[in-house]
């Protein structure tokens, strides 16, 4: 992260930043103009950067290989965990609607109402004046609780939420792998509980960009993995017997599991075709996934409910 972020390279803890003034995050993009403001911004540089450095921190590597586990990390984990054990908490109720099952509003309160505390247990004390700015990320995280939806405007809030951590030292560049493949994937395990819990629909009318109904970062960070892997070609993404064989070592095939679960019928569902083709240059070529993703924050429906505050500010990049 030092690229990017001028973070130190250990995980020890360190002095706060002089002066920080620590700021409830709000919106800044209320209409469509308002796009150039975060394509300048220097939150728009910062998240941007933090996604590529991960990506090329998992370049060639499996889930299940050795990496360090920091005690943020861990505390990381602990809090999905908690996050999780609510959805056990709180079970769907019986209402006349198929989607969108109230009990998640029932959940998210309890969100609301602890992430503040939540965030606390994994910042030192030096900085527990980040936690209410940082926590914001958090709860935008997990989905809308009026709507009752999920997409990856929410799952940008999370890689928002890592992000933020990383900016005040608590993760720090020997924490990459960890990141993603402890914390990220955590994330991504309690969020597609939540989803299949509590019905929840995806936010826009269909599956997102034309890969997932709920997420984006995973298919990146997944074809990173994947780079000159000597056996695994795209031809066998839609291979069920490979998938099954490799979803654990490899996030991408985890996705498309995923995704047959949640859907009937075949990987290539009638109204959400997946180019085999664009998937293929996009493993031989991991840019071109990030190049969709840049393309992706650049849309309004997914920004426009972005906050931005003292770690992710709204002001021009300044060299």
């Amino acid at each position: 992260f030092t690229s990017f972020l001028h973070l130190p390279g250990t995980s020890e803890e360190v002095a706060p930043p002089v002066q920080q003034c620590f700021m409830i995050p709000k919106k800044e993009i209320n209409v469509v103009s308002d796009m150039a403001k975060w394509k300048r911004s220097q939150a728009y540089a910062d998240y941007m950067g933090f996604i590529l450095t991960l990506n090329e921190g998992v370049r060639g590597k499996k889930l299940t290989c050795e990496y360090k586990v920091s005690e943020p990390i861990e505390k990381l984990v602990a809090l999905l965990n908690t996050l999780d054990r609510w959805i056990d908490e709180t079970p769907p109720v019986d209402q006349p609607s198929r989607f969108g099952n109230k009990a998640f509003r029932t959940w998210y309160a309890k969100l609301d109402q602890e992430a503040e505390k939540l965030v606390s247990t994994v910042i030192p004390k030096h900085l527990a004046d980040a936690a209410p700015e940082v926590a914001v990320y958090l709860k935008e995280s997990v989905g809308n609780s009026t709507r009752i939806d999920y997409g990856t405007g929410h799952e940008a809030a999370f890689a928002a939420f890592l992000c933020c951590l990383c900016k005040i030292g608590v993760l720090r560049v020997d924490d990459q792998m960890a990141i993603v493949f402890k914390v990220f994937n955590r994330y991504l395990e309690v969020m597609r509980k939540l989803q299949k819990t509590y019905r929840m629909e995806p936010a826009g009318s269909q599956g997102v960009w034309g890969l997932d109904d709920f997420q984006f970062l995973p298919f990146i960070w997944g074809s990173s993995q994947l780079i000159d892997h000597p056996s695994l070609e795209p031809r066998h993404f839609v291979d069920e017997k490979v998938v099954n064989e490799n979803h654990k070592d490899f996030m991408f095939l985890e996705c498309i599991l995923f995704i047959t679960e949640v859907r009937s019928g075949r990987f290539v569902p009638q109204g959400h075709s997946l180019d085999i083709r664009y998937l293929a240059l996009a493993v031989v070529f991991c840019s071109s996934f990030a190049a969709l993703f840049a393309l992706c924050l650049e849309k309004f429906p997914v920004i426009q409910h972005f906050k931005f505050g003292s770690l992710l500010p709204i002001q021009p990049v300044t060299s």
